[in-house]
């Protein structure tokens, strides 16, 4: 499907059953209808085809559609390239590049498995560098500038906000229109290869951002493309998404699944990234989301579940994780759907991953409160593991977190400057530390002041002022520590790897745990955490192990901005039993702080 270049010209295909007539137009024949006409194949396909002789790579063109006496010019929905918005003509090219990324590929698998420490970095390309003297914003100067802060702060992966091509720049890329073309905004598809590519090259896994739920109703794009509801559903209780007032997919249909799944294999085949962050998935699995009573249509047994769209992820992720098993799918998923996370062949949705919408919320919520009323919130901290190990998650503080009137994750602290600091930096050491994955959207790593904005720029100049350096070193010193330490990451989505020491010490909001990795003779990991300005020495803690807990990790160490209260590099237990354990340490705990102790010496 699509344009394929050859030497004297171009084969062009197009899916349009129910169009009466299409023609190539283009630069190579002045944009005139009736030179070029594709004719209907006879297997009733409903795909036009044809060779146009002298359609040469890096022409653009259209179909136009002849449809119930109307003519519509379209994008070709299977273009590689097109046209730098706001203009929308698809292009003719060749997807020929010269991969250097085949020692990652090769390994790749290690990186991305399920026991790897993942730390994602989420980038808004278009955004990142504004305000930053340099080369500008294209995908090839963004992905040596890209690559060295990430590797700096330590994260394993950057995941990309949608750079399939989107006509509206506002929407992110969330309003797509081209599935198997990026936006022309940052280069041509070989420059986002490069990207891909020196990425891979220094260590770096990448995300796409993908978005199969829905697609904009752009004249020039998917929307009533043969003059009928192709690739939506007819009926607009269907067919349209009131909240984003676009195209909701018609997933029962067999060209519209295959056009979606092909879109996906795309990206991880010819691009080479690591991971499809999906978007809105909550939105596919149901009928009536975002839809008042009385304006959606159950399913086949009176229900609400999307049928169709759960059979297209099942089968997606099947077909991803046969030709990719060394990739990772991730749900955004805000519901409790069951089994998001788990096999198909034991009745999951097959995503490898899925972003946990709710400890964000929760989280949020506890960090935003007055630490003199957090002891009446102490479950906003600990609801999250009662389901922890559910599915398999991520932690995400992503852009939308950062928009719309919400303020920028340090505008949300309470307190004075000292205190806003001193939460952030808690607020990150208790998510490093709590089982799943971590994704940071960018602006976040340097405490950028003001909501992200599209069209705005990050705050680069905020690392002069020494808490905003503080807060980047304390983030760039925890991934390091994180990705070095098992007991961390190794075991994220089973019990096992994660243990209560002491979650009902509301009243002075502290609370504390056990991170355990798969070798029973391997370090522990103590994370204590003390979420009011106030102190609290001499605090015992039990713990499973006899012996020295080195001090690993203090966010309220001098060098990250805070106050300097610790533990003299760590403490020794006595037999003391606490906490339901026999041995305990007696211990400084810092205001407004997390505190991470590593044991020292073998299993006991």
């Amino acid at each position: 499907m699509g344009a394929h270049a050859a030497a004297r010209g171009t084969t062009f295909r197009v899916w349009a059953p129910n169009a009466d007539r299409v023609d190539v137009i283009g630069d190579f024949n002045d944009w005139q209808a009736g030179r070029d006409a594709l004719a209907r194949r006879d297997d009733g396909s409903g795909v036009f085809e044809g060779f146009v002789e002298g359609a040469a790579v890096g022409a653009r063109y259209k179909y136009r559609i002849a449809s119930q006496g109307a003519a519509t010019d379209k994008a070709d929905p299977f273009a590689f390239c097109g046209e730098c918005p706001p203009r929308t003509a698809s292009t003719i090219w060749s997807l020929d590049y010269a991969w250097g990324d085949r020692a990652w590929m090769v390994g790749r698998g290690a990186a991305n498995a399920l026991a790897a420490p993942m730390a994602i970095y989420e980038a808004h390309l278009g955004s990142w560098r504004a305000g930053l003297a340099g080369d500008g914003t294209g995908y090839r100067p963004l992905a040596e500038a890209i690559a060295v802060h990430a590797l700096d702060l330590g994260f394993t992966h950057v995941e990309l906000m949608p750079v399939t091509e989107h006509p509206f720049y506002g929407s992110w890329g969330y309003q797509t229109t081209g599935y198997f073309s990026p936006t022309a905004r940052y280069g041509t598809p070989q420059d986002l290869m490069a990207f891909v590519d020196h990425l891979h090259q220094r260590g770096l896994g990448v995300i796409l951002d993908w978005v199969p739920g829905h697609f904009p109703n752009d004249v020039h794009g998917l929307a009533h493309f043969d003059g009928t509801a192709l690739f939506e559903h007819a009926h607009p209780f269907q067919g349209f998404h009131p909240e984003w007032r676009s195209h909701v997919f018609n997933f029962g249909r067999n060209e519209v699944r295959a056009f979606l799944t092909s879109s996906a294999m795309f990206w991880l085949d010819r691009y080479h990234f690591d991971g499809l962050r999906v978007d809105g998935v909550a939105s596919m699995l149901y009928l009536d989301y975002a839809r008042k009573a009385g304006e959606w249509i159950p399913n086949a047994h009176g229900g609400r579940e999307n049928l169709d769209a759960v059979a297209f992820l099942r089968d997606l992720n099947t077909a991803i994780y046969r030709e990719h098993p060394d990739v990772q799918t991730i749900a955004e998923e805000s519901t409790a759907w069951p089994q998001v996370s788990r096999p198909v062949d034991s009745g999951g949705l097959g995503f490898g991953l899925k972003w946990n919408m709710g400890w964000m919320h929760d989280t949020l919520a506890y960090f935003a409160r007055d630490p003199v009323h957090r002891r009446h919130h102490q479950g906003e901290l600990t609801f999250s593991l009662i389901y922890a190990f559910d599915e398999n998650f991520v932690l995400p503080l992503s852009h939308d977190e950062v928009v719309y009137g919400k303020r920028s994750l340090i505008d949300k602290m309470p307190g004075d400057l000292w205190q806003q600091f001193a939460n952030l930096r808690a607020l990150y050491g208790y998510m490093w530390a709590h089982p799943g994955k971590k994704l940071l959207f960018m602006g976040g790593e340097i405490a950028q002041r003001h909501e992200w904005a599209h069209g705005g720029f990050l705050e680069w100049d905020l690392l002069r002022h020494r808490e905003h350096a503080g807060l980047r070193d304390w983030l760039r010193d925890l991934n390091g520590y994180y990705r070095r330490t098992p007991a961390l990451h190794e075991v994220d989505f089973e019990p096992a790897g994660f243990a209560w020491i002491d979650m009902a010490d509301a009243a002075q909001s502290v609370v504390a745990f056990v991170r355990k990795p798969r070798g029973a003779a391997a370090p522990l990991v103590l994370a204590c955490c003390n979420f009011t300005p106030v102190p609290r020495t001499g605090y015992r803690v039990g713990v499973p192990r006899a012996g020295r807990w080195r001090e690993a990790l203090n966010s309220d160490a001098t060098d990250y901005g805070g106050s300097g209260v610790g533990n003299l590099g760590g403490a020794t237990t006595r037999a003391i039993a606490a906490h339901g354990h026999a041995q305990s340490l007696e211990l400084a705990l810092p205001p407004l702080s997390v505190t991470l102790f590593e044991s020292e010496g073998g299993a006991q």
